[in-house]
Parts: structure tokens; sequence; C-alpha cells
């Protein structure tokens, strides 16, 4: 378990990730947002509307956990969301203005939870393993900047 200084700060890790994906594609064309740096990699519009998808189940998985006794979330194919034609096509700020506004929700909602709440978990069945509040702060707090890092990536890799 973490300490509360600990979660206060995987916390904000996670209240700061809106601002820094938004400014990671501030000014990105379209034809950038679509380049996909090699086969079976997703482009920088796939990568922010997946972080948006992403982070919504984190929130609704949070819900149920502290809700519910033990529930068993659904998985789902995160590779297959990100080949709908949403994720395709839309506009990038709709997936940029849902992490700001979920952001603001989720990260009051982590941020006034006890211990006790902290040790509330859900079943994932994809990895076949409990999760706890605690383990989501770890994860959460670390999927944006791995997206972050992959969309700085597809713009090494096309050079501009």
């Amino acid at each position: 378990m973490h300490t509360p200084e600990e979660r206060q700060a995987l916390i904000a890790i996670i209240r700061a990730l809106p601002d820094a994906l938004t400014a990671t594609v501030a000014g990105w064309t379209d034809e950038q947002l679509d380049t996909i740096p090699a086969p079976m990699e997703w482009s920088a519009r796939q990568i922010v509307h997946h972080v948006a998808d992403s982070h919504m189940n984190a929130f609704i998985r949070t819900k149920l956990a502290l809700t519910e006794t033990h529930p068993t979330i659904a998985p789902y194919d995160q590779d297959a969301w990100a080949a709908l034609p949403d994720t395709l096509a839309l506009p990038i700020d709709l997936s940029l203005s849902i992490l700001q506004n979920l952001h603001v929700r989720f990260t009051h909602l982590l941020a006034s939870l006890t211990d006790e709440q902290f040790s509330k978990s859900y079943y994932h069945p994809g990895y076949e393993r409990t999760f706890t509040l605690d383990d989501l702060l770890d994860v959460y707090s670390e999927h944006g900047q791995i997206h972050i890092d992959q969309i700085l990536n597809n713009r090494a890799v096309a050079g501009w």
C-alpha cells in the first residue's frame, strides 16, 4: 500500500496528464496525427483517443470497486477500439476535452479516498489478476507518460 503522500504524488501525475498530452500534440497537422511509424503501431490520433477510452474505463473501474464487492470488470480489445471509425477520423480535441473534464472528476474522487478505500479491488479477467485501487494509481500514473513517449517516438521516426 502507498502512503498518503505517495498517493497524492501519483494523483498529481494523473491530474497533469491532460495538459501534458495536449502540449505534446499542439500544432500537429492531420497528416502528422495520422502518421503510423511502423506496421502494427498506432498513429498519434489513435493514441490520444485511446488514452481517453482507457481513462474512462479506469474511472468506471474505480467506481465499481468502490460500490461493489470485488467486481469482475469487462476487459476490452484496445487494438480493436483503436481501429474503430471514431478513433481513426474524429478530431483529437474531442478526446482531449474528455480527458480534461474526466480528470477533474477522477482525481477529485481519488484524492478523497481513505486508506481502506484504496485497498478495494476488482478482478481483471484479461490479466487474470486482482487490482486494488492502489494498483490502479500505479498503472494510470504511468499510462499517460507511456503514450506521450509513444507519440514523441512517432514524431522522431517521421523526422519532424
